[in-house]
């Protein structure tokens, strides 16, 4: 699948439901150690596409004018909400440890008791498609006083990822280029001969040529040294002699 997120949202709850459908899979788990909800949000459609996928089915655009889900989806939303919560988990720890314990799911907000309709919340969304299907939404939502209590440490983090990631993009980059693999080839001479003597050549015959210079070293067709041929350890080897 291709995932991609997007920025992060402050809204009201009040305006997040409003900008959902009423029918939705939402997964309420309570954050241990910060003693607060979240709440993951998946649309119906996209539970009928992994299912479909999951179980070997065709891949469509179901779930739509529903009330509620089958067993079967019921089964794979299990499945989603707790590599979900596993993923997660493993997200944090960078931060802090965390443990996700899941308090029961709804499938239309006015029964989603995560907080007040006037608080508010933060929204992590991140877009999903997998082949052959329109991209689908997940809403990782955190009400803003469960995160108070390590507002600092996120402040803190946001400003040091900043510049890590400046120094991470540039290591990488350059852990790429440095890893490009280069054809290297060694041409010991150009003879000529007429074709009357190449129809003649047969196995056995000896091709003489002059090596003026020593070999020329190339690096994918482009000379860049001169070297003299030799032998290392048993093994055949060029000794560098001269830049190009």
């Amino acid at each position: 699948p291709r995932i991609t997120p997007f920025p992060p949202e402050v809204k009201t709850f009040d305006e997040y439901c409003d900008s959902i459908d009423n029918f939705m899979n939402l997964n309420i788990s309570r954050i241990e150690e910060l003693r607060g909800p979240m709440l993951l949000s998946i649309h119906p459609k996209f539970i009928s596409t992994i299912t479909a996928a999951y179980y070997g089915g065709t891949l469509n655009s179901g779930g739509l004018n529903r009330t509620e889900f089958t067993a079967t989806e019921e089964r794979v939303i299990e499945i989603v909400s707790a590599g979900l919560n596993e993923a997660l988990t493993n997200s944090w720890r960078d931060l802090m440890a965390i443990t996700l314990i899941e308090q029961g799911r709804e499938v239309n907000t006015q029964f989603a008791s995560v907080v007040d309709g006037s608080e508010l919340v933060i929204i992590c969304s991140f877009a999903i498609q997998l082949p052959g299907t329109d991209s689908d939404t997940i809403d990782i939502v955190y009400p803003l006083q469960t995160l108070k209590p390590i507002a600092s440490q996120l402040r803190s983090r946001v400003q040091s990822d900043s510049s890590q990631d400046n120094v991470s993009w540039r290591e990488q980059l350059e852990h790429a280029i440095l890893s490009v693999p280069l054809h290297i080839s060694a041409l010991l001479g150009e003879p000529t001969m007429s074709v009357g003597r190449m129809i003649r050549l047969k196995e056995g015959d000896v091709v003489s040529m002059k090596i003026d210079g020593g070999v020329k070293i190339k690096v994918e067709d482009n000379p860049i040294f001169r070297g003299e041929i030799g032998e290392v350890a048993g093994k055949a080897a060029i000794s560098l002699q001269k830049r190009i």
